[in-house]
């Protein structure tokens, strides 16, 4: 008897208040909003069965159905995105969840297959993504998260700090192969997540902001694969999206 193949659902939050880009998810890239190209890249990747968008807004809600896509209305308050993916899976049945936040542009959809397949693989309950570092600014850089795993990939700790640290190098300089980024990509298994989403917030978790940590503090694994295709643009300033929007004109100009 044939295996049946696990179902992978990837939710894409998105919120249209935020204190430093209200109504980000609808503007305009090209003659896109940003919410579409976040499903559409999403909706490409062949590890991906279904794509949905968990919003609070209704123009949100509309726009999506709009160009043809999912959406559904999570409204109330949720710590993090982990509980937020977690209130859509007890809307909707599911073996796997994908959180993709809806300000990620898949530059390649198969980024996503780079979490994914290994993740099924590893038979954890709890995945997500790193890529090597090579800024030494970024190695210092609160706003950069670093994660330190073990010889067989699982998490040792993410942290805000530059970890790990050379002792022996006053230059505190970034070092190939041992300082890695940690991609905010996360993906889940049903009954792992639901756990996650029921308990509370640890002392880690709230002190390094670092919803992750939650899972480490409780002795959940996390697997960490490592990401081969390119990094995907965040958009968190309006800087950010200029930027965005002149590299999407130079890749496909009107």
């Amino acid at each position: 008897m044939t295996k049946a193949t696990p179902s992978v659902m990837v939710v894409i939050p998105a919120r249209y208040g935020s204190s430093r880009f209200p109504g980000k998810p609808l503007v305009m890239l090209g003659r896109k909003p940003m919410i579409q190209h976040v499903y559409e890249q999403a909706a490409a990747c062949r590890a991906v069965t279904e794509v949905l968008v968990a919003t609070d807004d209704e123009r949100i809600k509309q726009a999506v159905e709009g160009f043809g896509g999912r959406a559904v209305m999570v409204a109330g308050d949720y710590r993090t995105g982990t509980d937020r993916v977690a209130g859509v899976a007890r809307m909707f049945g599911g073996d796997y969840f994908v959180n993709l936040q809806g300000d990620e542009i898949l530059l390649q959809p198969d980024l996503l297959a780079d979490l994914i397949e290994p993740f099924i693989k590893s038979g954890t309950g709890i995945g997500t993504l790193k890529r090597t570092i090579n800024s030494t600014e970024d190695v210092h850089n609160p706003s950069v998260v670093k994660v330190v795993t073990d010889h067989l990939g699982h998490a040792l700790y993410f942290s805000r700090a530059p970890i790990p640290l050379v002792r022996d190098d006053a230059s505190r300089r970034a070092v190939e192969g041992l300082h890695y980024i940690h991609l905010g990509l996360y993906m889940y298994r049903r009954d792992t997540l639901l756990k996650l989403a029921s308990l509370p917030t640890g002392r880690l978790e709230d002190a390094e902001k670092l919803e992750q940590l939650r899972a480490l503090w409780l002795g959940h694994r996390i697997i960490v694969a490592d990401a081969v295709e390119p990094p995907s643009p965040h958009v968190d300033t309006e800087e950010d999206l200029l930027k965005l929007r002149r590299y999407l004109e130079s890749k496909h100009p009107p």
